[in-house]
Parts: C-alpha cells; sequence; structure tokens
C-alpha cells in the first residue's frame, strides 16, 4: 500500500507525463508535494520504485515512467493527448472517491494507542467505507479475533468514539497502558472484554479501568 505523499507523487508524475510526455523536474516535484528538500522526493521515489509503480529509464533526462497505478485508478490512454486540465481534473474526481486515514500502527498488548500514533503514515481507502465521523486505522497482530473473521495482519478501520453497545468489537485502552481489539459486554457493574478464539479468556474488569478508544467499522485485508 502507498502512503499518501507516494500516491500524490505518483499521480503528480503520471499526470505530467500524459500532458507533456517529460516527468517534472525534482524541484516541480518538491513544490507540489510541499516538501522542504528535495531528499523526501528521492525517498518517495525510490519507494515507488520498490512497489513496481515507477521505472527509472537509464541515459535520460528526468528518466521516470510510471509503469502502473494504484487499482482503483483507471485513467485509459486516449488516441489522443489530453489536455492538462483534463488530466488533473481525472485524478482529482479519484482522489476525491480515497480517504486518507491516519495508520495508528499495530493494535498489541503493552502498547498504548497514543504511544504508538504516527501521523505521518496513512492509509488510503475508497470514501465509501466510511461513514460520518472520524476514523483511524490499525494493523491487527495476534491471533484473539480470528472467530470473527480478523486475522493476524489485517488492517481494522476504527472509527472514534468512548463508548459502543454490548456485543460491538472495541479498541479498549485498559489501564491508560495497553490497547486491545476485543468485544465488549457489561454485566453487574464490570466490563468484559471477550476474544473471539477459544484459547483466550474473557477478561473481566472494573469500569474505571476501560476506555473506550473506537469501534470497529470496516476490515481490509492484503494476501500475500
Amino acid at each position: 500500500m502507498l502512503t499518501r505523499k507516494q500516491r500524490e507523487l505518483l499521480l503528480f508524475i503520471h499526470g505530467r507525463l500524459q500532458v507533456g510526455g517529460v516527468a517534472p523536474s525534482f524541484d516541480e516535484m518538491k513544490d507540489a508535494l510541499d516538501l522542504k528538500s528535495k531528499s523526501g522526493i528521492h525517498r518517495l521515489i525510490t519507494g515507488l520504485v520498490e512497489r513496481g509503480y515507477l521505472q527509472r529509464l537509464p541515459n535520460r533526462a528526468r528518466a521516470v515512467e510510471v509503469t502502473r497505478l494504484p487499482e482503483d485508478i483507471d485513467l485509459k490512454s486516449s488516441s489522443s493527448k489530453p489536455s492538462s486540465s483534463s488530466v488533473l481534473d481525472k485524478i482529482s474526481e479519484k482522489i476525491s472517491d480515497v480517504t486518507s486515514l491516519p495508520m495508528v500502527g499495530k493494535i498489541a498488548a503493552g502498547t498504548p494507542i497514543e504511544a504508538i500514533q504516527n501521523d505521518t503514515d496513512f492509509l488510503d481507502v475508497p470514501a465509501s467505507m466510511l461513514g460520518s465521523g472520524e476514523y483511524y486505522a490499525l494493523r491487527v497482530e495476534g491471533d484473539s479475533m480470528v472467530n470473527a473473521g480478523i486475522n493476524d495482519d489485517d488492517i481494522v478501520i476504527i472509527r472514534k468514539s468512548n463508548q459502543a453497545r454490548d456485543g460491538k468489537i472495541v479498541v479498549a485502552l485498559v489501564d491508560g497502558t495497553e490497547a486491545t481489539l476485543k468485544r465488549i459486554y457489561r454485566r453487574e457493574g464490570k466490563v468484559i472484554l471477550e476474544a473471539e478464539n477459544e484459547a483466550y479468556k474473557p477478561r473481566i474488569l472494573t469500569a474505571d479501568r476501560v476506555e473506550i478508544q473506537g469501534e470497529l467499522a470496516s476490515l481490509m485485508r492484503t494476501y500475500h
């Protein structure tokens, strides 16, 4: 998956190639992405090359070409060369269908969400996957929710909320330090965090020890 900046750079290069047949200069890329130095562009291009989206061409000025675009974008080349505005309009239209969510990190025992928050990492998801509200993404580590169809290394999309109905899958922060993904229930003043795997026993805690950080909204899976 591409970061937000990688995606922006790839589409910027693609648009310029479609219009003029020549890739933009590093200075133009830097200005377009509002970066302070060209070293950031070097890193982004290297990442795009490693992921198979760009190819460096030897012995040519501005020698990169786009080898593929993100799967949700299909800008077909026509027999006539498109205008700059038409290419950029198509790109803007497709970007508007995508939302960049902060990729918080892994949801793992002993690591509070606040400690691993990293707003420089983003995940692009179709806007149709989201409703109203604010969202973030987490990579799952472990098998405690496999019976709910949530596997190790899956990415869960979480809607921020500090409350949830019984039976919902939530991100719960225990004792302010441990983030966990579990079903939540309440019984006789206690909070029960229940796994979806018989190998894990439910955790029964007093309400003051549990803070809900959000509710599961969607799931993304990458097949290797």
